[in-house]
């Protein structure tokens, strides 16, 4: 959803005072990539996949039983973990959002709706009621 003009107004103020009275945390702010971040995790993510094999195979090398169980549930939990993480980071980076659901958080398809949504009508209203008064 769009800002309005009130509040991108605001928001720019915001902005010029941050670089006012922060310059040097503000041009870093702007220079960071969040693509830097999300490829990062995915690094992490696949450090964690190799670990969690690496104790499922001890788990699996060790003849105790109970120590076996726990090291290979462990392990492919760890590796459960870091596959879903891995994969939603790489879903994000490339821009691709799972399909009726955006930002992958919706269940379902979307349905067309022929009227506006209930927020834009009050934000519509809200709008005209500031427009009309003297």
């Amino acid at each position: 959803m769009p800002l309005s003009e009130n509040e991108q107004r605001l928001l720019e103020q915001i902005e010029r005072a941050l670089v006012e009275d922060d310059p040097k945390f503000a041009s870093a702010v702007r220079s960071t990539d969040p693509r830097t971040y999300l490829l990062r995790r995915v690094r992490r993510s696949a450090g964690v996949f190799l670990l969690g094999l690496v104790v499922l195979v001890v788990g699996v090398v060790l003849n105790q039983v109970p120590l076996t169980v726990i090291l290979g549930i462990l392990g492919f939990l760890m590796m459960l973990f870091a596959a879903l993480r891995g994969a939603a980071d790489l879903r994000r980076i490339s821009g691709r959002e799972t399909a009726g659901r955006p930002g992958g958080r919706g269940r379902g398809k979307t349905r067309p709706r022929a009227k506006a949504p209930f927020m834009e009508r009050v934000e519509e209203r809200w709008r005209r009621r500031w427009e009309d008064r003297p």
